[in-house]
C-alpha cells in the first residue's frame, strides 16, 4: 500500500499495559467511526506495514486502545510507538454539502461570486495559525483563508468551490 493511496488516521501515542496494546491519538471529528476496524496500516520506515486488530476500545473521546495480534509484550509495543497510521482513502466515510477532504478539492477550480475565476485549487496548507487554500492562477499564487463564511459552495459535480471573500483579498495578490 502506497502512503498517496491512504488517509492518516492518526498516531500511536503511548502503551496502554504489559501485555502489548497500545493507544493512537485519532485525528478525527468522528472516532466513533473507526472503532470496529480490522486492521490498519503503520508507517515503519517509510513503509506503510498492515496491523491485525485483536480487539480495541475507545476511551476518552479521540483515544483508540487497541490490541494488535501477535504484539503480546512491551517491547514490541515499543516498535510502533510514535509511529503514524493510515486507512486506505477509500475507506473514507463519504461527505456530502459543503464538508471536504483536503485531498478531494486539490485540482477544484476556485470562483469568487465577486472577483470571478480565481484560479485552481493546488494544496492545502494547514501548517500556519490560518489554514489556506493555495490557489494557482497562472504563474501567480492566491492563498484564500479557510473560512466557513468565505466557503458559498462545493460543486462536486463540477468540481468547483465558490467563494465570497472580502473586498481585495484576491487583489492583494492578481494585480500587482
Amino acid at each position: 500500500m502506497r502512503k498517496e493511496d491512504c488517509f492518516y488516521l492518526g498516531k500511536i501515542v503511548r502503551k496502554h499495559s504489559f501485555k502489548g496494546e497500545v493507544v493512537i491519538k485519532l485525528d478525527t471529528d468522528e472516532p466513533e467511526l473507526y472503532q470496529e476496524m480490522e486492521s490498519i496500516f503503520v508507517d515503519l520506515g517509510n513503509n506503510l506495514i498492515p496491523f491485525f486488530i485483536e480487539k480495541s476500545l475507545l476511551q476518552k473521546g479521540n483515544q483508540l486502545r487497541v490490541q494488535f495480534e501477535e504484539m503480546y509484550t512491551e517491547e514490541e509495543a515499543d516498535s510502533v510507538l510514535k509511529a503514524d497510521v493510515y486507512l486506505p482513502i477509500d475507506l473514507l466515510p463519504k461527505l456530502t454539502g459543503d464538508k471536504f477532504y483536503f485531498h478531494e478539492v486539490i485540482g477544484f477550480k476556485a470562483v469568487d461570486v465577486n472577483y470571478g475565476d480565481v484560479g485552481i485549487i493546488e494544496g492545502i496548507n494547514d501548517k500556519t495559525a490560518q489554514t489556506l487554500f493555495e490557489i494557482k492562477n497562472g504563474d501567480q499564487d492566491v492563498f484564500i483563508p479557510m473560512i466557513d463564511n468565505f466557503i458559498k459552495k462545493v460543486d462536486r459535480e463540477n468540481q468547483t468551490i465558490v467563494f465570497e471573500t472580502p473586498a481585495g483579498l484576491i487583489d492583494l495578490y492578481l494585480n500587482n
